[in-house]
């Protein structure tokens, strides 16, 4: 019960922060798609841009292929914790929570249900499936790191702390493996 908690209180936190941030940035005013923002001059700073790919923007295009991805894997990470018992490991539970919120956050955008929240005509066609990033990174002018978003940053660091664990984490292979009952009752 307290590892559900956790995971749904990262998953719900971090999507919501993805959310809020992509349509305060995409509504600003003032700020359009190309131009940028700086927080830090030449290093941090504020662009809109889409992406209907996947990680750099590979697969462009592939909207609908990705949405269908992060479905699969939004049942599969809360059938591993809990049915399988993963969320016994506290750790699991929270790098599996960051990934749910990046999922969630970014499959909003690929479904397109941003365009129903704006006003008419304001996501073009081309835009009503794509992922919205407005972080940008950059070390100097020759090095620019792919813009990103929340969802993003929340899948990276789940996906760190799943390294580090799978590289850390003390097994045992005297553990016995829970049958499907006891890992239903983990849940």
């Amino acid at each position: 019960m307290i590892r559900g908690l956790l995971f749904s209180a990262i998953a719900i936190v971090g999507s919501a922060a993805d959310l809020l941030t992509k349509a305060w940035f995409f509504s600003w005013q003032g700020l359009d798609d190309g131009q940028v923002y700086w927080l830090w001059p030449g290093h941090v700073g504020i662009q809109l841009s889409w992406n209907q790919g996947a990680l750099f923007g590979m697969g462009q295009g592939g909207s609908w292929l990705f949405a269908s991805l992060s479905i699969l894997a939004g049942i599969a990470v809360p059938v591993w914790l809990f049915w399988f018992g993963a969320a016994r490991d506290k750790w699991l539970t929270v790098a599996l929570g960051c990934v749910m919120a990046g999922i969630l956050g970014n499959l909003y955008d690929r479904l397109g249900l941003p365009a129903a929240l704006w006003p008419r005509g304001a996501i073009d066609a081309a835009h009503a499936h794509a992922v919205r990033d407005w972080i940008l990174w950059q070390w100097s002018d020759q090095w620019r790191w792919p813009n990103f978003n929340i969802a993003d940053s929340m899948l990276v660091c789940g996906a760190a702390v799943l390294f580090w664990h799978a590289i850390w984490s003390p097994t045992s292979s005297s553990e016995p493996v829970p049958t499907s009952d006891e890992a239903h009752r983990l849940g």
